[in-house]
C-alpha cells in the first residue's frame, strides 16, 4: 500500500493544520499520521474510475477541503461584518424615527402657529382697512375742516366791520325814527308753518332789510341771514293723522318712495293663476275647427311668447261629448283660467251652457272674457247667414245682461274657420299682453329691452319671490281648519319679550303643523300690526331652490331694503351676500320705528343650514325678532338652547273636529263604530298630527275611490304612520283613475316630479307624454292634489309635503334606484329643448342640476357654455349656483372666464343679422358684468369693450342700447377707481338717453344717480347733491305718469284689497280701513278720494262707536288736515276743534294724539293770525311734551323755541327771552353745541337781542350761529344723527343720511 508520505507529490505545498505558515512546503514524517481527516469520496466530481490510484483520489479531496474551509471562513467573515451592519442601520433606523417624531411634533406646532398667524393677519388686515376708512373719513372732514376755517377768516373779519358799520348806521336811522314818533313792531300775520317774522311800522310792511322805506344799503353775509328773524321748528311737517302701515311716510315724500320702491320691488301678475296664462276654451262641434286651428297654428306663438318673459302658457278645454264626465274639474279650471274665450255658431250643449253659466254669468269681472260668434260662412264672394237657436240667443242675452262693465269683447266672424282662428288669436295676443302682463303692443325685444332698463343692476328672480307668496297662501288656507290660538298667543308673548332676544324656536315632529302655525301667525300680525315689518321664507324640499341659503339671505336682504327706498351697495357676490346680512339688518333696524320680524319656515332643510345661517347665533338689533321652524329629529344642537315652542299632537277634541269638518263638506256621515275605529287610531303621536288628521280626512271622504268605507278605514288602522297613509292614498288615487293610461301617467309623472329639480309644469308633462289629453291629466292631479299629494308653486307640480316624496319614492321607486332613469328622461327633455334654440328659465334651472347630480360633467359644462343657459341663471340672480356648476367640473374663475369668452368667440362667427348681432351683445355684456360682479374687473373690459362695438356698429352711435353698454363698462371703471374715465362714459350715456327719451326719463334718472355716487366717492358734495335732486324730481314725475312702469301697482293693489274690505257691515274695523284707504289716497294727492273715504269712516264711527270716541277724533284730525290742505281754513279750525274737544274729554292730559291736535291747530291758528288763541295750544303742548319726555328732553326744546317765536310775534320779549334760553341749554346739552338746532337758536337769540338794542350781544349770538351753519355740510355727510335728537319722532324717507327736521 505504501506510507502516508506517498500522498504528497514531490514539491506539492499543503497548508499545515497546526499553526504554520502557509506558502512553505513540508514534508510529513512517514512515522506520524496527519491529524486532518482524508476527505470522502463524496467529493469527487465524477464517478470513480476504476483502476485509478489512491494517490490521485486523495490529493482532490484534500484540494477540495482546502478550498471549503477558505469558503467557510470567508463566510464567517462576511456574516460577521454584515451583521454589523444590519445592527448599525437598525440604530440608525431607531434614531431616524426618534428625529422623524420630533420633526412631526415640530410641523404640527408650526401649523398651529402659521393659523394662529393667518388668523391674527386677517383680523389685522380687516382692522387696517377699517383704519383706512377711518384715515380717509378724517382727512375728508379735516381737509373740510381746513377749508372751511380759511374761508371763515377771510371772509368772517370784513362780515363783522359790514355788521357793526350797519349797527351804527341803523342806529341813527332808529333814533331818527324815534324823534318822529314813529313806533316799531312784529306783525303777526305770518303765512308759513316756520314762523318766519319780519319788522314793520304800524299798518304797513316794512323793508328795513331789505332796503325799502328808509332806503338803507344792507351789508353782505351775515346780515342778509339776519333778515329771517325769528323762525321756529314746530313739531310736525305732516298734517295727516296716520295710525298704520303709513305712519312712517310723509306727503312730501311719497312718490320719491314710490319710484324709489318700483326699481327693486318684482312685480308679480295677479291675474295669473300660479304664473300660468291658462286660457279656457267653450266651445261646440260646429267652432271645432276654429280651435284646433288655433292651438295647431298659433297656440304655440303664444307659448314661446310667454315663456319667454317667464310664464307658462295653456290651453284648457274639454270635449263637449266627455265634458260631463269632468264636472268638478271644469269649474276648478274656471276658477283658475286666466282668461275665457267661447266660441258659438248657432247651437249649445247643457255642457256649454254650464261652462258659461260659470265664467260669463256667475263672475264676469273676474277675468277677461271674449266672445266668438261666427254668424256665417263664406263660399266664394257668397255669404250664408246662420241662425242663431233659441237656447243660444237666450245665452248670450244672459251674457250681455252680467257684462255691466262692458268688459266682454266680442269677434263677429263671417268666414273660414283659419279666418276666425286668426281673429281670436290677434284678440287673445292683445288681452294676454295689456290685460294680464301688463304690456304695450310691441315686439318681445322690446318688451325684454324695456325690462332691462327697469330693473337696473338689481337681479330680481319673480319666479321665487311668487313662490314664497303661494306658499303663504296656501298655507294660510290649510291652517283655517285648525285651532292654533295657545300657540298664537304664546308666539305673542315670546315676540314681545324685552330684549336681547335669541331667535324663537317652533319646534315639532315632521307635519305637526309648524308651518301652519307661522302663517297663520303672520296673517294675524299683518293685520293687527300693519307697524310691524315681517319677512318671511318658507323652505321646500332640501334638494329645491328654495333651499339654497344664498338665494334665502339675497332674498331677505332686497325685501329689507325695498322697505327702506335703497339698494345702493347690495353686492351680488354669494359669499358677501350671506356676509353682509346682519349688518344691514342692523343698520336699517336703527331706522324702523317699529319691530322687525323675520321668519324662516323648516330653517333645517336648507344646505348647510348651521354654517349659512350663523349670524343667528350673533345678538339681535332690539327692535328685531327671528322665529324658525323646525324638525325635533334634524334640529342641530345648538339650536335646541334657544327659547322654544313644541307643538303637541292633536287632542280628540281637535281629531274630531277636523274630521267632521271634512265629512260634513261632502256629506259623508259615519256610524258610531267607524267613529270609535278611528279614536282608536288616532291614539299615538304619530297618528295625531296635523298632517296624518287632514290626509286621513281626506282619503275617507275621498268620492272616486271605489274602496268601500270600510275598507278604507280597515286600511287606514293599518297605516301608523303618515309616510304608510301617503301610500295608502297613492293606491286610492291609482285606483279612482278609469283608463291605465291615466294610472300610467299618474305613476311617471310623480316619479319625474320626485327626480327633477324644483318639479315639473303642466305643459311639459304634455309635451312628455304626446298621446295624453288635457281632461285626463287635470283628473290626475285633481285626484293627487284632493289627496294632499301634490300642489302648485309657481306653476309647477310639487309634493306638498317631504312625506308624500318618500312615499312615491317607495311606493313607485325602489327606494331611489329607479331616479337614475327619470333624470335621464328629463335631461333628454331639456336638452331637446336646448338643441332647439328653446331656452327657458325652465332648462336653466332643471339641465344643470340634473346633469351635476348625475355626476356628468362633460353635458354639464357643454349645457353652461350655451351662453343663453348662463345668462338666464345670472340675470335671475342664480350667481351662486353658477358658480357651484363651475366648480363641480373642475374650473376656478379665471378658466371660467377664458372658457365663457372663447365661447362666445365661436359664437360670434355665426352672427350675421342685426337680431343676432343684437343678442350677441346681450351676451358680451352679461358676461362682463358676472365678471364684475366676481371681481375680476381687468377680464370684465374686454367684453363690455365688445359689446359697446357691436351695438355702436350694429345699431347706431346714438342708440339707447349703446348707453347701456357705457353705463356697465364706466362701472367697472368706477370699481377700479378710474373714476376720470368712469365720468365720461356717464356722461355719454346720459346723453344719449336725453336725446333718446328726453330730459325726464327714467334712464336718465339712472345715469344721474350714478354720476352722483361717482361724485360722492371724489368728495364732490355739491355736484353730487345737484345730481341726486335732478334724479329725484325725474322719478317723482315718471312715477305719476299713468301706465308707466307698474304704475303704482303695489299701491292700487293695496287699495284694492282695503275697498274689498269696505264692503262689509259696518264696524270698527270697516271704519279704521275706510280711514286708511283715505290716507292712502291723500299721499297719492288724490284728495277728492281721500275726502270720500275720511268721510265715510267718520260717519261709520260715529255711528258705531259714537260721536265721542276717540276714533272720531282721528277721522275728524284727519278731514281737517285735508281741508287745510285745499286752504279751506274755516272748515279745518272747526274740524281741528271738534276732534281737540273729544281728545281732551276722552284721552289722558299727556297722551300723544291730544298734543298732535293741539300742534296743528294751533300751526293753523298762527296761520290765520290768531296768534292769541295759539298761546295757549303752545302752551299745552309744552306741558304734555314735559310730561311724556321729560323737561331735558330735545322736543321739548322745541316746544319751548315754538312758544318763544310766537311770543316775539305778539312783542312778548321779556316772556320769549327765557324760554329760548332754556331751550338753547337743552339742545346743547342733549344734540350738542354744533347742532343746527343750536345754531337756529342762536339765530333767533340774535334776532331778539337786535329787536332790544343789545346790537354787540346779537352780533356776538350770530357770528356763533354761522359758524354752526358753515360747519352744517359736515354734519350732512356724517352717517348718523344722535339717538337723543328730537328728530326721533320723525321720517325721512328722501335723505335718510341727513339728521332729521326736528319737530
Amino acid at each position: 500500500m505504501g506510507t502516508a508520505s506517498s500522498l504528497v507529490s514531490p514539491g506539492e505545498v499543503i497548508e499545515d493544520a497546526y499553526g504554520g505558515e502557509g506558502g512553505e512546503a513540508c514534508e510529513i514524517p512517514v512515522e506520524v499520521k496527519p491529524k486532518a481527516r482524508l476527505l470522502r469520496s463524496s467529493f469527487r466530481r465524477g464517478p470513480r474510475v476504476i483502476g485509478a490510484s489512491f494517490k490521485s483520489t486523495g490529493s482532490v479531496e484534500l484540494e477540495y477541503a482546502a478550498e471549503y474551509e477558505r469558503l467557510r471562513k470567508d463566510y464567517e467573515i462576511f456574516r460577521v461584518s454584515k451583521n454589523n451592519e444590519i445592527a448599525s442601520m437598525q440604530k440608525k433606523e431607531a434614531k431616524l424615527d426618534e428625529e422623524n417624531k420630533r420633526l412631526r411634533a415640530e410641523l404640527q406646532a408650526l401649523q398651529k402657529t402659521y393659523q394662529k398667524i393667518l388668523r391674527e393677519k386677517e383680523s389685522a388686515l380687516e382692522a387696517k382697512y377699517q383704519a383706512m376708512e377711518r384715515a380717509a373719513t378724517f382727512e375728508h372732514d379735516r381737509d373740510k375742516v381746513k377749508r372751511q376755517f380759511k374761508i371763515f377768516r377771510e371772509t368772517k373779519e370784513k362780515e363783522i366791520q359790514d355788521l357793526l358799520r350797519a349797527k351804527r348806521d341803523l342806529e341813527s336811522k332808529l333814533q331818527q325814527l324815534q324823534a318822529q314818533g314813529i313806533q316799531i313792531y312784529d306783525p303777526a300775520d305770518s303765512d308759513s308753518d316756520d314762523n318766519r317774522t319780519t319788522v314793520t311800522t304800524a299798518g304797513t310792511q316794512c323793508e328795513y332789510w331789505s332796503g325799502g322805506v328808509l332806503g338803507s344799503e344792507p351789508s353782505m353775509g351775515s346780515m342778509m341771514q339776519l333778515q329771517q328773524t325769528h323762525r321756529g321748528p314746530e313739531f310736525a311737517h305732516s298734517l295727516i293723522d296716520v295710525e298704520g302701515p303709513f305712519a312712517n311716510v310723509s306727503r312730501d315724500d311719497w312718490d320719491a318712495a314710490v319710484a324709489s320702491l318700483l326699481q327693486v320691488s318684482p312685480h308679480v301678475s295677479q291675474a295669473l293663476w300660479s304664473n300660468t296664462v291658462r286660457c279656457y276654451f267653450i266651445y261646440t262641434k260646429e267652432t271645432r275647427a276654429e280651435l284646433q286651428t288655433f292651438i295647431e297654428t298659433y297656440s304655440l306663438r303664444l307659448q314661446m311668447f310667454c315663456e319667454s318673459l317667464g310664464h307658462f302658457y295653456l290651453n284648457v278645454s274639454f270635449p263637449e261629448e266627455k265634458a260631463v264626465l269632468y264636472a268638478a274639474e271644469r269649474i276648478q279650471e274656471i276658477e283658475r283660467s286666466s282668461v275665457c274665450v267661447l266660441l258659438l255658431k248657432s247651437s249649445v250643449s247643457s255642457c256649454v251652457v254650464e261652462d258659461v253659466e260659470e265664467a260669463f254669468v256667475k263672475t264676469p269681472d273676474s277675468r277677461p272674457l271674449l266672445l266668438y260668434l261666427r254668424t256665417g260662412d263664406r263660399n266664394g264672394e257668397k255669404e250664408e247667414v246662420s241662425t242663431l237657436s233659441p237656447a243660444t240667443r237666450e245665452l248670450l242675452e244672459r251674457v250681455n245682461k252680467a257684462d255691466k262693465n262692458a268688459k266682454l269683447k266680442v269677434v263677429d266672424h263671417v268666414g273660414s274657420a283659419e279666418e276666425g282662428a286668426a281673429l281670436i288669436f290677434s284678440q287673445l295676443e292683445r288681452i294676454i299682453k295689456q290685460e294680464l302682463l301688463g304690456l304695450e303692443l310691441e315686439e318681445c325685444g322690446a318688451v325684454e329691452e324695456r325690462e332691462e332698463e327697469d330693473s337696473g343692476d338689481v337681479l330680481w328672480d319673480l319666479h321665487d319671490e311668487q313662490e314664497q307668496i303661494e306658499a303663504l297662501q296656501q298655507a294660510c288656507s290649510s291652517a283655517a281648519k285648525f285651532s292654533f290660538q295657545k300657540y298664537v298667543d304664546r308666539l305673542n308673548d315670546m315676540v314681545a319679550a324685552p330684549p336681547p332676544t335669541p331667535p324663537l324656536l317652533v319646534s315639532g315632529a315632521p307635519g305637526s303643523g309648524k308651518s301652519l302655525l307661522l302663517a297663520k301667525w303672520i296673517e294675524l300680525q299683518q293685520k293687527n300690526s300693519p307697524n310691524t315689518l315681517i319677512l318671511h321664507h318658507f323652505t321646500g324640499h332640501p334638494l329645491s331652490t328654495s333651499a339654497d341659503p344664498v338665494l334665502i339671505i339675497k332674498r331677505l336682504t332686497v325685501k329689507l331694503l325695498q322697505h327702506f327706498w335703497s339698494i345702493s351697495g347690495l353686492s351680488m357676490d354669494p359669499s358677501k351676500i350671506l356676509e353682509e346680512f346682519p349688518r344691514w339688518l342692523e343698520r336699517l333696524s336703527a331706522r324702523h320705528h317699529g319691530n322687525i320680524i323675520i321668519i324662516i319656515d323648516s330653517i333645517d332643510q336648507i344646505q348647510n343650514a348651521e354654517r349659512h345661517m350663523k349670524w343667528l347665533i350673533d345678538p339681535l338689533p332690539a327692535n328685531v325678532r327671528v322665529l324658525v321652524s323646525v324638525n325635533v329629529e334634524t334640529c342641530p344642537q345648538a339650536w335646541r338652547l334657544w327659547p322654544t315652542l313644541h307643538l303637541d299632537p292633536l287632542n280628540p277634541r281637535e281629531v274630531k273636529s277636523v274630521i267632521s269638518t271634512e265629512c260634513s263638506s261632502t256629506d259623508i256621515k259615519l256610524t258610531k263604530d267607524q267613529e270609535k275605529k278611528l279614536e282608536r287610531l288616532c291614539r299615538s303621536a304619530a297618528t295625531c298630527n296635523a298632517l296624518y288628521i287632514s290626509l286621513l280626512a281626506r282619503l275617507i271622504t275621498h268620492s272616486r275611490s271605489s274602496w268601500t268605507l270600510e275598507r278604507t278605514l280597515h286600511q287606514c288602522v293599518l297605516s301608523q304612520d303618515t309616510v304608510s297613509l301617503y301610500r295608502l292614498g297613492l293606491k286610492v288615487a291609482l285606483d279612482s283613475l278609469s283608463t291605465d293610461q291615466e294610472k300610467h301617467v299618474m305613476r311617471e309623472l310623480l316619479c319625474l316630479v320626485c327626480a327633477s329639480h324644483n318639479g315639473i309644469s303642466e305643459s311639459e308633462t304634455l309635451e312628455l307624454f304626446p298621446d295624453l289629453s288635457f281632461p285626463a291629466l287635470t283628473s290626475v292631479l285633481h285626484s293627487l292634489q284632493r289627496l294632499l299629494i301634490i300642489t302648485y308653486a309657481c306653476g309647477l307640480i310639487r309634493f306638498q309635503h317631504p312625506q308624500a316624496c318618500e312615499a312615491v319614492n317607495q311606493e313607485f321607486m325602489d327606494m331611489g334606484k329607479c331616479c337614475g332613469y327619470y333624470r335621464k328622461t328629463l335631461i333628454q327633455f331639456f336638452s331637446q329643448q336646448l338643441d332647439q334654440d328653446r331656452v327657458t328659465w325652465r332648462v336653466a334651472d332643471e339641465l344643470p342640476w340634473l346633469l351635476q347630480q348625475q355626476e356628468d360633467g362633460s353635458k354639464l359644462q357643454m349645457s353652461l357654455l350655451n351662453l343663453f343657459v348662463s345668462q338666464n341663471l345670472y340675470k335671475r340672480g342664480h350667481f351662486s349656483e353658477l358658480l357651484a356648476y363651475w366648480q363641480f367640473v373642475g374650473k376656478d374663475k379665471c378658466s371660467m372666464a377664458t372658457e365663457y369668452f372663447d365661447s362666445l368667440k365661436a359664437f360670434e362667427k355665426t352672427c350675421e343679422s342685426e337680431q343676432s348681432m343684437s343678442r350677441l351683445a346681450n351676451l358680451y355684456e352679461t358676461l362682463g358684468r358676472f365678471l364684475k360682479d366676481l371681481g375680476l374687473l381687468s377680464q370684465a373690459v374686454a367684453p363690455l369693450q365688445r359689446s359697446l362695438e357691436i351695438r355702436e356698429t350694429a345699431l347706431d352711435p346714438d342708440h339707447p342700447s349703446v348707453a347701456q353698454s357705457l353705463h356697465q363698462l364706466a362701472g367697472v371703471y368706477v370699481n377700479w377707481r378710474k373714476f376720470g374715465n368712469a365720468e365720461q362714459l356717464y356722461k355719454q350715456a346720459m346723453e344719449i338717453c336725453e336725446n333718446a327719451y328726453g330730459p325726464e326719463h327714467s334712464t336718465v334718472a339712472r345715469e344721474l344717480d350714478s354720476l352722483s355716487l361717482l361724485y360722492q366717492k371724489q368728495n364732490k358734495y355739491e355736484q353730487a347733491e345737484k345730481l341726486r335732486k335732478r334724479s329725484v324730481k325725474i322719478r317723482q314725475k315718471t312715477a305719476r305718469q299713468k301706465g308707466h312702469m307698474y304704475g303704482f301697482a303695489l299701491l292700487k293693489r293695496r287699495a284694492l284689497q282695503l275697498e274689498e274690505l269696505t264692503l262689509g257691515k259696518d264696524s270698527a274695523d270697516c271704519a279704521k280701513t275706510l280711514n286708511e284707504l283715505g290716507v292712502l289716497y291723500y299721499l297719492q294727492n288724490n284728495l277728492d278720494a281721500a275726502k270720500v273715504f275720511l268721510s265715510r269712516s267718520l260717519e261709520m264711527r260715529q255711528h258705531v262707536l259714537g260721536p265721542d270716541h276717540p276714533d272720531c277724533a282721528q277721522s275728524l284730525n284727519n278731514l281737517a288736515a285735508l281741508h287745510s290742505e285745499r286752504k279751506e281754513y274755516e272748515s279745518a279750525e272747526e274740524l281741528y276743534e271738534r276732534a281737540l274737544d273729544i281728545r281732551k274729554r276722552a284721552l289722558a292730559p299727556d297722551h300723544p294724539s291730544l298734543a298732535y291736535t293741539l300742534k296743528h291747530l294751533a300751526m293753523l291758528y298762527k296761520r290765520r293770525g290768531k296768534l292769541e288763541k295759539a298761546v295757549p295750544l303752545y302752551e299745552l303742548a309744552l306741558d304734555i311734551r314735559e310730561k311724556s319726555f321729560g323737561p331735558k328732553h330735545p322736543s321739548v326744546a322745541t316746544a319751548l323755541v315754538n312758544l318763544a317765536v310766537l311770543y316775539c310775534q305778539l312783542k312778548q320779549h321779556s316772556d320769549a327771552l327765557p324760554l329760548y334760553e332754556r331751550a338753547l341749554k337743552v339742545y346743547e346739552d342733549s344734540l350738542g353745541r354744533l347742532h343746527p338746532r343750536v345754531g337756529e337758536t342762536l339765530k333767533n337769540l340774535a334776532v331778539l337781542s337786535y329787536e332790544e338794542g343789545d346790537f354787540e350781544k346779537a352780533a356776538e349770538l350770530y357770528k356763533r350761529a354761522m359758524e354752526i351753519k358753515e360747519a352744517e355740510p359736515s354734519l350732512v355727510c356724517s352717517k348718523a344723527p344722535s339717538h337723543h335728537s328730537s328728530s326721533g319722532d320723525t321720517f325721512s324717507l328722501r335723505s335718510p343720511a341727513i339728521p332729521h327736521t326736528t319737530r
